[in-house]
């Protein structure tokens, strides 16, 4: 299985996904429009994907790696993730919290605290990481769960797992 996600020209993620991302992609001055991507080569008998989005690289500055998106429930015939597709909630998918929602941070919004949310790394270049699996089954979630949960629901129902590194600049 693959993940696909188109890059700019210097090799980043485009900066409307991003830090750099225009006000009309931001909710609270975060960036909240998702990335397209698609997924090939998935395994016959998926049922549904999921999607995890984080940043290794943010251990040095926080202590751990920043989750900034985890999906689940998308069915297992998509092929293609649209522009947006959290805020769109594309394909009946259902979101988990992504750090913001944490103590440390306090976000209240759930338009950011329960979306995706752009990388923001505070100095250099953040390599963040894309997962994408391809479970037998539908995890049993509701909107707000915690990536956890997801990791533990996935257990035993792992088809194939694709990742993806994706660059971002400060």
């Amino acid at each position: 299985m693959r993940v696909c996600v188109e890059l700019d020209e210097n090799g980043f993620l485009p900066d409307r996904f991003a830090k750099y991302a225009n006000d009309e992609f931001c909710v609270k001055g975060t960036p909240t429009r998702s990335f397209p991507m698609t997924f090939e080569d998935v395994p016959e008998g998926t049922e549904s994907i999921a999607i995890l989005f984080t940043d290794p690289d943010a251990v040095p500055n926080c202590g751990f790696a920043w989750i900034h998106w985890c999906a689940a429930g998308i069915p297992g015939s998509v092929r293609e993730l649209p522009e947006d597709a959290s805020n769109l909630q594309s394909f009946g998918m259902v979101q988990g919290k992504n750090t913001t929602a944490a103590r440390i941070v306090g976000e209240t919004e759930p338009l950011v605290y329960c979306r995706y949310t752009g990388p923001q790394p505070p100095s250099g270049t953040h390599d963040y990481l894309l997962e994408v699996f391809a479970l037998d089954n539908t995890p049993r979630l509701e909107e707000g769960f915690f990536m956890n949960e997801l990791i533990r629901a996935m257990r035993g129902h792992v088809l194939a797992r694709a990742e993806a590194w994706l660059p971002a600049r400060s």
